[in-house]
């Protein structure tokens, strides 16, 4: 007969040890000191075998019942029991050396070549200085949602909404990459959705009224500076860069004859390779600074080091001492005025535009757009933009005058 709830409990021990049957070759294991057990025995290959399955009451009848079944459903696929505890014990063991830190360490040079330099930095940062310190030695496996919300609450307590967002977004593609190598066995990080608070998104200051945008473009045309920063206000406008790409424009990228700025993916936030096709007026600036810093690597080199592209502030600084506050104009501004003038005053198509600001563009069957596509196009927006500029200027300098 098979056991019941209530004589696995009420079995006491005996003179000796004695064995109560359930059938299907599991037994209650009831020894002289009282520690029952579970055992599972079986023949695999012609020879006998035993499995314990623990103490009980720590494994319950039905617990016994369903490992005894799976074992069962092992031996029917050729596998022995006892060989398949010691791979899983293996396994066990070793993916308890496979610690957040090492999983992430792994993860992070499998992507790298895929990121900007600068983009590796922050990403080491924020797992060096922000998760490591408090998960990096846990197993994987065995880091839960409540513990890693834990440690993003603790950035959130600092007032850093948007750190904890990337690190939980961080931590999620870590959590994927063990997923997919087969060292845990799910990305935690879905558990959390909602669990963060929001962060306020901060938009860059940016001029996009173009009586503005023309008193800006005679401010810049006034400023005095260093060629090589006044050259950089210059063009900004009309190339509407990244800040970090226009900084560390290099000579070698520049085509006089084709007109084009190519920019190498490596150098590129979305890793893409990027052309920039240069107006009339673009053309003109570079002209004047090549007489100046031709025979460098960058076409603007800091002050301090030609081998060094100028600094990150420069273009910044500029726009304060022209009275330009950061709540009223920033480096990265000019791409948002670009956006939405090229589209509102100029009436050219939005996808264009995004692809000019080397934005992620998909056609209508979901493929990525190519660094050429549209490039007559934008060759002709380019050069029209320009010359929006030049009228927009001409009109604030008739106006001040």
């Amino acid at each position: 007969m098979k056991l019941t709830d209530s004589a696995v409990r009420n079995a006491k021990p005996g003179s000796k040890t004695y064995r109560l049957p359930d059938g299907r070759g599991l037994y209650l294991v009831v020894p002289t000191t009282g520690n029952k057990r579970w055992l599972f025995r079986y023949r695999f290959a012609g020879k006998e075998n035993a499995i314990s399955f623990r103490l009980y009451p720590e494994v319950s009848l039905k617990d016994a019942r369903r490992q005894r079944e799976e074992a069962r459903e092992l031996l029917i696929k050729g596998i022995d029991p006892n060989e398949q505890r010691k791979i899983d014990k293996f396994q066990k063991a070793e993916s308890d050396q496979n610690t957040f830190e090492i999983v992430s360490k792994a993860w992070f040079n499998s992507q790298k070549n895929k990121w900007t330099k600068g983009y590796q930095v922050k990403v080491v940062r924020m797992l060096e200085r922000k998760l490591h310190p408090w998960i990096g030695n846990l197993p994987i496996r065995k880091i839960t949602p409540p513990i890693l919300l834990k440690v993003l609450r603790k950035t959130e307590s600092e007032g850093k909404f948007t750190t904890a967002h990337t690190m939980k977004q961080i931590a999620g593609q870590v959590f994927r990459f063990a997923v997919a190598t087969g060292q845990a066995e799910r990305d935690i990080t879905f558990d959390l959705r909602g669990a963060l608070t929001t962060a306020q998104k901060k938009h860059m200051a940016a001029i996009i009224d173009p009586k503005e945008v023309g008193r800006l473009m005679l401010a810049i045309d006034g400023y005095e500076g260093s060629p090589e920063v006044c050259c950089a206000l210059r063009l900004a406008p009309h190339v509407f860069a990244r800040p970090g790409e226009l900084r560390k424009a290099e000579w070698s990228e520049i085509d006089f004859d084709k007109s084009l700025w190519c920019i190498d993916a490596e150098k590129m936030k979305m890793r893409n390779d990027h052309i920039v096709p240069l107006s009339r007026q673009s053309l003109a600036i570079l002209r004047e600074i090549r007489l100046i810093t031709g025979n460098y690597r960058y076409v603007f080199p800091s002050a301090r080091s030609t081998t060094r592209p100028m600094s990150e502030n420069a273009v910044l600084v500029a726009l304060r001492t022209m009275g330009y506050t950061k709540d009223k104009m920033t480096g990265h501004g000019f791409r948002a005025m670009a956006r939405t003038l090229i589209d509102e005053e100029l009436g050219y198509r939005p996808d264009w535009i995004e692809q000019q600001l080397a934005h992620v563009v998909k056609d209508p069957l979901g493929r990525a757009y190519n660094r050429t596509k549209h490039l007559k196009e934008r060759v002709k927006m380019m050069q029209k933009w320009s010359n929006y500029l030049d009228d927009l200027k001409a009109k604030a300098a008739a106006n001040a005058g």
